[in-house]
């Protein structure tokens, strides 16, 4: 511990000739992007599906972060030395102060209570944001996964116009329908009864969690409320953090899949040449 206290000392003291005495708060905002930053090629390869554990390593790995975090900022000594840190304030509030000793201090409108009511105010915007991008999320999912079951034998009620004549572009569903599958390892003589079915329990399960998942953004309110001000900082920057990254993410795939699509179509105006 008295390494990071070290490090965010460092830190504080070369933002403090521009923020003065929020130069600590601003080195704690940073400390945590360096951190995400380490951690973002386990990010990526979450968003991308690459192991089951890939999604929960980043997590994992800040928890030693914030629990180090908590205990810089609740100890009163680091290292058998009075702890320097807890001198430091966001504003007017001690970076190593809680909610409910702000409470005491001029109530919920007081100086410190107003620098609280800001970071719940930041929090609740970024667990709003992610809520909405979850929602959407989760949508498109069920919307893709009923796309994929309409697109199987057992689910089409006949054949799309063109597709006896055996033109080229005829049922691009299916095809990229097989080519998922293909992908996920089914095998070819698969019964496609089979795959509606799980397909249907799969939008089910979509829908559900599309509901009550996006709601969980709003825990990290009630996580603030009860930690020190810094790890509550770290809280709203990682938070932020992880729905910007999450969002870019989507953003550089639907890139890569809309120049997929662009050269199959090319390949196929060749082929038609």
């Amino acid at each position: 511990m008295s390494v990071f206290t070290h490090l965010v000392a460092e830190l504080g003291q070369l933002l403090e000739p521009v923020l003065d005495q929020s130069a600590t708060a601003a080195a704690i905002v940073l400390f945590t992007v360096l951190v995400r930053l380490a951690l973002h090629p386990l990010s990526r390869a979450a968003f991308r599906g690459a192991t089951p554990a890939a999604g929960c390593l980043p997590l994992l790995l800040q928890l030693p972060v914030f629990f180090v975090m908590y205990q810089a900022f609740s100890s009163a000594k680091v290292g058998g030395e009075a702890n320097e840190l807890l001198g430091h304030r966001l504003f007017a509030a001690p970076l190593g102060s809680r909610w409910t000793e702000a409470l005491g201090e001029g109530g919920p409108f007081g100086a410190q209570g107003l620098v609280f009511l800001g970071l719940f105010g930041a929090i609740a915007v970024v667990a709003a944001w992610s809520a909405v991008r979850g929602r959407k999320a989760a949508a498109v999912a069920a919307a893709a996964a009923a796309a994929a079951s309409a697109a199987t034998p057992a689910g089409r009620g006949k054949a799309t116009p063109g597709a006896a004549k055996g033109r080229p572009g005829a049922q691009p569903s299916v095809k990229a329908a097989a080519k998922a599958a293909a992908k996920a390892g089914a095998k070819p003589g698969a019964k496609a009864g089979v795959v509606a079915e799980v397909s249907a329990e799969q939008q089910e399960v979509m829908r559900k969690l599309g509901g009550v998942l996006p709601l969980l953004s709003f825990g990290t309110l009630i996580t603030a409320a009860v930690v020190p001000l810094a790890a509550g900082l770290y809280l709203l920057t990682t938070t932020a953090w992880s729905v910007a990254e999450r969002i870019w993410l989507q953003y550089r795939k639907e890139r890569a899949e809309c120049a997929e699509k662009a050269a199959e179509q090319t390949e196929q105006v060749e082929q038609m040449a």
